[in-house]
């Protein structure tokens, strides 16, 4: 009678373990994959920033896109378990760097201000950027 419950409490243990490591690289993939589409929407918008000739129809359109994929991603994936807090602090803070991207660094860009667009780049969107990374990190985990 002992040996059967001692067998049964290691078999759910090992199928626990493996629902478990199979689940969890699953997640943290996933939030790589954001991690990337991130750091390509950060990139087009820096070589926007800092190379006066990156400035034209094609730089706009992959500064758009590269946002717009990582907005879709976003609206694609779920919190992880007992994460929803944190998984709603990262797309609202998304949202809000995404639309100061969008109505204000890109316009002060192609309007040539360009010591305002780098003090919005480098205050309150570093900022922002910042704590996204770090979000996705956590979330990862």
């Amino acid at each position: 009678m002992r040996h059967q419950k001692v067998k049964r409490f290691f078999t759910l243990l090992a199928i626990f373990s493996f629902f478990t490591l199979t689940a969890l690289p699953a997640i943290a993939g996933e939030f790589g994959d954001l991690k990337v589409k991130i750091s390509d929407a950060r990139d087009s918008i820096v070589t926007m920033l800092k190379n006066k000739d990156k400035r034209g129809a094609d730089q706009q359109k992959l500064v758009k896109d590269t946002a717009d994929a990582v907005s879709a991603m976003l609206a694609k994936m779920k919190a992880p378990a007992g994460k929803e807090a944190k998984f709603k602090e990262l797309v609202d803070t998304w949202t809000a760097f995404k639309k100061t991207r969008e109505t204000e660094l890109v316009p002060l860009i192609l309007s040539g201000k360009q010591d305002d667009a780098e003090k919005l780049a480098g205050g309150i969107q570093k900022e922002r950027f910042q704590k996204i990374m770090g979000l996705v990190d956590e979330l990862g985990k």
